[in-house]
């Protein structure tokens, strides 16, 4: 699968909320970096086990999150791809919050 290919179907996993198929995109040593936690600069997670109960966490307390505006960008020289992603989640009797995130993956990974 080329770059290109892997970003889109991990955006695709996000909004299909499967974990199965977003964990697939990793490798055992991922790490997971997110802006919002109890230290300063949000919470980070490491290794596919921490990653996926981490984001089972993000599902469960945003079931009705949505990844959209998805552009990826490649590197190829780098083997490298960036993507970046619009996070939408509309909470109960508040307005809608949007926020962007950025992933990167190497081929490597992907593979």
């Amino acid at each position: 699968m080329d770059i290109r290919a892997a970003l889109k179907e991990l955006c695709e996993a996000f909004n299909a909320h499967d974990l199965d198929r977003i964990m697939a995109c990793f490798s055992d040593d991922c790490v997971l970096e997110m802006p919002r936690g109890s230290s300063p600069w949000g919470s980070r997670f490491e290794g596919k086990r921490n990653v996926r109960a981490a984001l089972a966490t993000r599902f469960e307390g945003l079931p009705d999150v949505h990844y959209g505006n998805d552009a990826h960008f490649v590197d190829a020289a780098a083997d490298t791809g960036i993507s970046k992603w619009t996070l939408t989640a509309p909470p109960a009797r508040a307005r809608e919050r949007k926020s962007t995130v950025v992933t990167s993956i190497r081929s490597a990974m992907a593979r």
